[in-house]
C-alpha cells in the first residue's frame, strides 16, 4: 500500500484552529474532537499549527504537542501537515524535524515576508529547511507586499528539493500562474489555494488539488470543490451560502479566529470560541452579525444532513 505521506493531496485540507481553556492553556480533549471531525467529514488532510492555529501565540512546546495530538487522533485516517513557520531557517528546520518525529505525514513552511528578501535569498531559506526532512514538503506563500514567488523560481526550488511537492498561494487572479507552473513543473508541483477558498471556483478549472480554508466550512466547501470539478452547476449554488462568511472574516486574521472559532462552537464542533490574548473583541453589531452568518451556514449544514 501507498504510504500517507506519497499519495496525492486531493480536495479539502483545513487548517485546525487551537482551542484555548479559561486559562487559555490548550484544551486537547477539544483539539481531538477536531480532528475527530475532519476524519469523519473524510477531508483530505489536516493542518496545523498554523497562522489560523494561532501559531503566532504558541511555545515551540505546544507547538509540537499539537502536531502530536494530531497525529494521534487522525490515526492514519488522514494525513496531518505540520506548519513549521518561524524568520530563521535554522530554526524552522529544527522545528520541521520536531514535527517529523511526532509523526506528520508532510512538512509546511511559509516563506519569511516579514522584511523584503530576494529570490535567491528565499532559495537558501528554503532549501536549508526542505532538505533537513524526509517527507513531502508544502511551500506556502502570502505576501501582500508584493508579488509572490515567481515561476521560475518554483521550478529552482523543486530542481533542488526533490520533496517539494505542494504550493499554497493565495492571490487575486491566479488561474494563468497555477495553469504556467503545472505546465513548468510538468504537474510535480500540486497547488492549492488558501485565503478562506475565496477563489475556489475560478482556480478548480485551473488545476488546483485543493484549497485550505478553516475548519468551519471545511466540509461544505469539500463538496464544492468535487462538484465544480464536475462542471456541476451546484457548486455555484452552494458556494453562495459560505461566500458572505468567507468575504467577511477575511478582513483581518484575528477577525477570521473569532469567526472560525464562533462557527465551530455554534456547530456543536468546540465547546468555546476563546481565542489566546491578544485576541479581536467584536462591539455588538459585529457580533450580531457573526452569529446571523453562522445561523446561515447551520441552515446549510441542516439542508445537507452533515
Amino acid at each position: 500500500m501507498q504510504p500517507i505521506s506519497q499519495k496525492t493531496l486531493m480536495g479539502v485540507v483545513p487548517i485546525i484552529p487551537t482551542p484555548f481553556d479559561a486559562d487559555e492553556a490548550i484544551d486537547e480533549e477539544a483539539l481531538r474532537g477536531l480532528v475527530e471531525f475532519a476524519a469523519e467529514a473524510r477531508l483530505a488532510a489536516i493542518c496545523l499549527p498554523a497562522y489560523g492555529s494561532e501559531f503566532y501565540k504558541l511555545s515551540e512546546k505546544e507547538r509540537a504537542r499539537v502536531v502530536e495530538i494530531a497525529v494521534q487522533q487522525s490515526a492514519g485516517r488522514l494525513p496531518v501537515i505540520a506548519q513549521s513557520n518561524h524568520g530563521s531557517a535554522r530554526i524552522a528546520r529544527s522545528l520541521a524535524r520536531t514535527n517529523v518525529d511526532c509523526g506528520a505525514d508532510l512538512v509546511s513552511i511559509a516563506i519569511p515576508r516579514q522584511f523584503q528578501l530576494s529570490e535567491d535569498d528565499l532559495l537558501r531559506y528554503l532549501t536549508l529547511v526542505l532538505t533537513g526532512v524526509d517527507v513531502p514538503c508544502l511551500v506556502q506563500d502570502f505576501n501582500p507586499g508584493g508579488p509572490t514567488i515567481s515561476v521560475g523560481f518554483i521550478s529552482r526550488l523543486s530542481a533542488e528539493c526533490a520533496n517539494f511537492r505542494y504550493l499554497k498561494l493565495e492571490e487575486p487572479l491566479l488561474a494563468p500562474k497555477v495553469r504556467a507552473i503545472r505546465e513548468a513543473t510538468g504537474d510535480k508541483i500540486q497547488i492549492l489555494e488558501g485565503w478562506g477558498g475565496l477563489y475556489t471556483l475560478e482556480l478548480i478549472p485551473a488545476g488546483i488539488c485543493g484549497l485550505m480554508p478553516g475548519l468551519g466550512i471545511a466540509d461544505i466547501l469539500h463538496r464544492v470543490f468535487f462538484l465544480r470539478k464536475a462542471n456541476s452547476p451546484e457548486a455555484f449554488d452552494l458556494f453562495e451560502h459560505v461566500l458572505p462568511q468567507i468575504c467577511f472574516a477575511l478582513q483581518n486574521l484575528e477577525l477570521f479566529l473569532y469567526c472560525e472559532k464562533s462557527l465551530l462552537r455554534a456547530r456543536g464542533i468546540l465547546p468555546n470560541a476563546r481565542c489566546r490574548n491578544p485576541a479581536f473583541t467584536p462591539d455588538a453589531d459585529t457580533a450580531r452579525y457573526i452569529e446571523e452568518l453562522n445561523q446561515r451556514i447551520l441552515q446549510k449544514v441542516a439542508q445537507l444532513g452533515l
